[in-house]
C-alpha cells in the first residue's frame, strides 16, 4: 500500500499539533517535516525542537527532510529529537556516504534526496547505504508548486534498477496524478496542500490508499 506522508509545511503553523492529530485520525502513515536553512533553499522552516515536540504528540514516524548546505552540523540534533527517517541532499558538498552510514548507525532510516534537475546516476554510489530515495518533483523550498513530469522517468528508472528501499516523491502530488506515480514505482507520497486543504482528510486518504490496492491487482 502506498504510504501517505502529509507535509506539515502546508499546515497552519499556529496549530501543528492539531494538524498532526488530524493526519493520524485520517489514517496517514508518516508525518513529513521539511527543514530549510534559507541557504540551500530560499526559505526557512523548522528546527530540531519542532521535531522533538511533534515526537511528543504523535506515534507516527517522523520523516525529516534536511534541505541544508551543511547537514552534518544538524544530523545528531534531529536524530536526538526523534526523527524516524532523516534525508539529506545529494547536491551538498558534505560526505554523503559517511552521513548516511551515521544515520543508519543510530537505527534510523537514511534517505537521499535529489532536486528535479539532478541526474539519477548521482545516487548510484549510495543506494546500498540508503533506505529511501526522495525525488523532488518541484524545486524545493516552497509548497503549492506544479509537479515536474520529467521526474517520473527518474522514479521509474530507480525502480527498474531493482532498488529495494522506499521511493518517495514530494511536490505537486495530488489525487489526480498519484496513480501515475504509483504505476512508475512510487511507494511514499508526500502531500501538503492536497491533504490539508481537504474538508474530509480521512475520506481523501482512504481513496489514496485504494489507488495502490488497485495497482496491485493489475
Amino acid at each position: 500500500m502506498i504510504k501517505i506522508a502529509p507535509s506539515i509545511l502546508a499546515a497552519d503553523p499556529l496549530n501543528l499539533e492539531k494538524a498532526v492529530r488530524k493526519a493520524e485520525k485520517a489514517g496517514c502513515d508518516w508525518i513529513h517535516v521539511d527543514v530549510m536553512d534559507a541557504h540551500f533553499v530560499p526559505n526557512l522552516a523548522y528546527s530540531a525542537d519542532t521535531v522533538r515536540r511533534l515526537n511528543q504528540v504523535t506515534d507516527l514516524p517522523l520523516d525529516v527532510h534536511l534541505m541544508m548546505d551543511h547537514p552534518e552540523t544538524m544530523v545528531d540534533a534531529f536524530l536526538d529529537a526523534g526523527a524516524s527517517c532523516l534525508t539529506i541532499h545529494a547536491e551538498t558538498e558534505s560526505d554523503t556516504g559517511s552521513l548516511l552510514t551515521a544515520i543508519r548507525s543510530r537505527g534510523r532510516m537514511a534517505g537521499l534526496a535529489l532536486k528535479p534537475a539532478t541526474p539519477l546516476e548521482t545516487v548510484l554510489p549510495y543506494l546500498e547505504m540508503t533506505d529511501l530515495v526522495l525525488m523532488m518533483t518541484v524545486e524545493p523550498g516552497f509548497g503549492g508548486q506544479k509537479l515536474d513530469a520529467r521526474v517520473i522517468s527518474k522514479i521509474r528508472g530507480l525502480k527498474d534498477m531493482g532498488y529495494k528501499g522506499e521511493i518517495e516523491a514530494d511536490g505537486g502530488i495530488r489525487e489526480d496524478n498519484l496513480e501515475m506515480l504509483v504505476m512508475n514505482g512510487l511507494s511514499v507520497a508526500v502531500m501538503g496542500t492536497a491533504l490539508f486543504g481537504q474538508k474530509n482528510m480521512e475520506k481523501c486518504v482512504r481513496r489514496l490508499h485504494e489507488i495502490q490496492d488497485g495497482q496491485q491487482a493489475l
